[in-house]
């Protein structure tokens, strides 16, 4: 019990608010019942932690429905996280599952990147403000939509992402377009395109900013721009056809990948 009442003092440490944690208790029963929740130490210090419960996609297939990784600000990008999600895949898999979702903020590049680039999973559904107003640090300030991501953890594409076998891509800028080029700004903060061209092609870029975090401190009318305009493009690509399947970054801009048909077309080939 110990180990999960730490799990506590984490949110509280990580997210800056005791308000809306898990309880220890809670994530005891979660473990006690089929879920996975994973703690990270350095020496005998626990400095991360994830969890996931046993969920149901519409389809009522089982799949781990991930809600929570965490890393102590003084223990982040050292590839914690990525070892953690790699320890809740090797879970799944040893339940037979293959199929992890969760939720994240579609403007927080460092997790985008974490989750499309070097995790390999894809998203082609958008959630505006899931969980209402929240009041941690992290997320304070902008409605909390999310990307509600798939991680077909046993595919052939995580393994090629896992493998660091995938490279980003070299895309044509004449064959892939932007389709929100932001103005560009001699100083401050880019505010978002005033318009957003519909997708064409078999695969399309959506910018979002560098540093939402910074944005949102400094520029707060411009972070909440971006929100509301970066929400009207995914739900259009997304109604399209569309699976961002990458995050990518270009001359100091950040850009998602999308790819037409991703699922629909292939997707009983990935996951074999």
């Amino acid at each position: 019990m110990a180990e999960f009442e730490a799990i506590e003092l984490l949110q509280a440490r990580i997210w800056g608010t005791a308000i809306g944690i898990t309880p220890g208790i809670f994530l005891f029963i979660i473990a006690k019942e089929g879920g996975v929740v994973l703690l990270a130490f350095e020496d005998d210090k626990p400095v991360g932690f994830n969890y996931g419960i046993i969920g149901l996609t519409a389809e009522n297939q089982v799949k781990l429905a991930s809600h929570q990784t965490g890393v102590l600000p003084g223990y982040q990008d050292r590839g914690l996280g990525f070892d953690l999600k790699l320890a809740q895949r090797e879970a799944a898999l040893a339940r037979n599952l293959n199929h992890i979702t969760w939720t994240f903020d579609p403007l927080q590049g460092r997790n985008a990147r974490l989750n499309l680039r070097k995790l390999g999973a894809v998203c082609d559904s958008y959630i505006p403000d899931l969980y209402g107003d929240m009041p941690d640090a992290l997320n304070k300030g902008l409605p909390s939509d999310r990307f509600n991501v798939d991680w077909w953890i046993a595919s052939a594409h995580v393994a090629q992402r896992l493998g660091e076998r995938s490279v980003e891509p070299d895309l044509d800028p004449a064959a892939v377009k932007v389709l929100n080029k932001a103005r560009r700004v001699k100083r401050g903060f880019a505010p978002p395109a005033d318009a957003f061209d519909w997708p064409v092609g078999q695969c399309c870029l959506v910018e979002v900013p560098a540093d939402i975090s910074g944005l949102k401190r400094q520029a707060p009318d411009i972070a909440l721009a971006w929100r509301l305009h970066t929400r009207q493009i995914f739900h259009a690509v997304f109604s399209q056809g569309y699976t961002a399947v990458d995050l990518l970054h270009r001359d100091g801009y950040s850009y998602y990948l999308l790819e037409k048909d991703w699922k629909t077309s292939s997707l009983e080939e990935k996951i074999r």
